[in-house]
């Protein structure tokens, strides 16, 4: 096994992630200032206070937040390179881009249309995911994925995402 990995497999993570994070840029914030009424309605068990912190989020600040994630996913990339695929923190990254595509889908689902994220998760993130596994895979560098890997790669996704905004919150209004 231990075949040599192609770059594409580590580094293409960051850039499909860069491609994926275009769509969310061109689209989040004023999607989500326009459709703020019509999610509040639709589900109303949601907490007031994260409706309000969702459209507390203006542009600055959301692409403050995608350039400290792009460090994060960056890193990643690079420790994938080096260590040739093996890097547990590239492997979770990979993962947790493919699971994220899949919570855009889901969003996509909920509100029966079009969302932020949810053009570029069928077509970009959910294969390029699948093709790395694979890669890493047949180079016999995968790490095996159990049930809570998944939740734990769910849980740095938000983690990061969160810490990535709390971050942007800081930084943006001096820009």
């Amino acid at each position: 096994m231990d075949h040599e990995l192609n770059p594409l497999v580590t580094y293409g993570l960051f850039a499909a992630w860069a491609l994926h994070d275009a769509e969310e840029v061109a689209f989040g914030p004023r999607w989500l200032r326009e459709n703020l009424p019509r999610l509040k309605e639709r589900f109303p068990g949601v907490p007031e206070q994260v409706w309000r912190a969702a459209g507390s989020v203006d542009d600055r600040e959301f692409r403050a937040a995608v350039a400290v994630m792009a460090v994060v996913v960056g890193s990643a990339a690079v420790a994938g390179g080096r260590s040739g695929g093996r890097s547990a923190f590239y492997q979770g990254a990979l993962n947790g881009f493919g699971l994220h595509g899949l919570v855009h889908l889901a969003q996509a689902a909920a509100v029966r249309g079009v969302t932020p994220g949810s053009v570029t998760s069928p077509l970009l993130v959910v294969p390029f995911t699948l093709w790395a596994r694979g890669r890493l895979r047949r180079a016999g560098v995968l790490r095996p994925a159990r049930a809570r890997d998944v939740v734990t790669g769910l849980a740095v996704a938000a983690g990061a995402t969160v810490l990535s905004h709390t971050v942007a919150r800081q930084v943006a209004p001096r820009f």
